[in-house]
């Protein structure tokens, strides 16, 4: 097709949340991301977001350096145009930070494919090989600042009929384990994950698995640090409970290296991570070779991204059945339609263009106002 990349526009947005994120790394109050706009020749415009660690607006500034690779190309050579872009503004100026690009590049990657679906009038899978299924599984996110709270909130999940409960542990071995006791009473036997978020040494890590042992805990998520994959694969050998790898994999060579080292029974890795949505693929065969399965992990973000990932979901042949979603932790998304509400743990989407997505342009005007106001 003859149309090339005309413009591309890009938004830092702060949107509040629900309740105070709290994890083993400290909390949040909002969720931002930068909104990436990629207009065609002839009018078409696709969507994307990426994450702003460890500055908004000096993300923006990346952000809109890197855009320029993009501009006047042609959106179907968008993998060769990212490796260029890679070359030319990370390796080429001395910055080996892969990491980095990664959560650079997935918001072109999501607003570039959009883009691509809505010019063929396909859903993202299509183009990228078709579904392996129809509906996508996602564990329910549980949310607290005390003990009760948490109970509380399992309590209504079970009630609603989920299926796979997800708990952030790591905030202290007395109030981790009290707070498991009071989920497992309210779930009776459906599953419940843990995820400490690197918040243990391999000793402290042992240690509490034995301790939580008890109450059948599905797996673990990245007990120790991600820079040691040998820490990991030490816990994974000495305890009973699975242990998934998640903050140590973000790289396709992060990926290999966890499978080679067996560091691990299933890899959690997300887009933002990795780079989009073409790289999880890449990510998923690698572990599919090695008989693991990918737990779909997402991060800071709105429903643009729960959309790429289920996308994402449709296309992997070893994906597991309990995956992350975080656009529901906010008080208002920027996704107008499709409703993204899993339905006991399970979601089927209309097959649309692209993303097949429709944004909220009141709320993104809210979001950029509330930005404003946080950056001085």
């Amino acid at each position: 097709m003859n149309v090339s990349i005309s413009s591309i526009k890009v938004t830092p947005l702060a949107l509040s949340l629900k309740k105070h994120y709290i994890w083993s790394q400290g909390f949040l109050e909002n969720f931002s991301v930068n909104l990436i706009e990629v207009t065609a020749s002839d009018g078409t415009v696709g969507y994307g977001e990426c994450n702003v660690g460890p500055d908004q607006t000096g993300t923006l500034h990346i952000l809109n350096r890197l855009k320029l690779g993009f501009i006047n190309e042609n959106p179907y050579d968008w993998v060769a145009v990212k490796s260029r872009i890679f070359t030319e503004a990370y390796i080429t100026q001395g910055a080996w930070t892969m990491r980095a690009y990664n959560q650079m590049m997935a918001g072109f990657d999501f607003a570039i494919l959009d883009l691509i679906g809505k010019l063929d009038n396909r859903p993202v899978h299509q183009i990228l090989g078709g579904a392996h299924r129809d509906k996508v599984g996602y564990f329910f996110f549980l949310q607290g600042s005390s003990v009760e709270e948490i109970a509380q909130h399992a309590a209504e999940g079970f009630a609603a009929g989920e299926r796979i409960f997800y708990l952030k542990v790591g905030r202290g071995e007395a109030l981790d384990i009290d707070m498991v006791r009071a989920v497992r009473r309210e779930i009776g036997g459906a599953r419940l994950r843990l995820d400490a978020n690197e918040a243990w040494d391999p000793q402290q890590a042992i240690r509490m698995c034995r301790k939580l042992e008890p109450y059948d805990i599905d797996f673990i998520e990245q007990p120790t640090s991600c820079w040691s994959i040998d820490a990991l694969a030490h816990v994974r050998s000495s305890v009973g409970i699975p242990i998934v790898a998640d903050q140590s994999a973000f790289t396709i060579y992060d990926v290999y290296e966890i499978c080679q080292k067996r560091a691990a029974d299933m890899i959690c890795i997300g887009p933002v991570e990795i780079g989009g949505i073409q790289p999880m693929l890449k990510a998923a065969a690698i572990a599919e070779a090695a008989g693991l399965k990918i737990c779909i992990h997402s991060s800071f973000s709105t429903g643009i991204t729960t959309s790429a990932e289920y996308q994402i979901g449709k296309l992997i042949p070893n994906l597991d059945d309990g995956n992350q979603i975080m656009f529901q932790l906010l008080k208002h998304d920027i996704v107008k339609s499709p409703i993204l509400a899993p339905q006991k743990g399970w979601m089927h989407l209309p097959d649309k263009p692209g993303l097949g997505i429709t944004l909220d342009q009141k709320i993104i005007k809210t979001a950029t106002d509330t930005f404003q106001k946080l950056s001085f």
